[in-house]
């Protein structure tokens, strides 16, 4: 890959070493997804790593949005009732 620009290099490479932010997997229902905490017990959702197929339809789900998933201690399964369309907001 060719870059060419006139911005310093150190500008350019600024922040490329620092480390990937923290990702916990959740499961809420039956979604697990991948979250970025941003506060205790709300996070950034990351990605979908298995849902059933309509759960990827549902823009409550979309990566980017904040979630609620508990207390700091509740890292993994919060929730095991199955997911419905009534539950995400449609």
């Amino acid at each position: 890959m060719t870059l060419y620009t006139t911005v310093p290099l150190e500008l350019v490479l600024e922040g490329w070493s620092a480390g990937q932010e923290t990702m916990i997997e959740i499961e809420q229902g039956a979604v697990r997804m991948l979250v970025a905490p941003v506060a205790p017990g709300i996070g950034k959702i990351v990605r979908l790593l298995s849902a059933p197929l309509e759960a990827y339809l549902l823009s409550s789900l979309e990566p980017g949005r904040l979630i609620c998933y508990g207390a700091a201690e509740q890292r993994t399964i919060v929730d095991s009732t199955p997911i419905s369309a009534g539950e995400w907001g449609l």
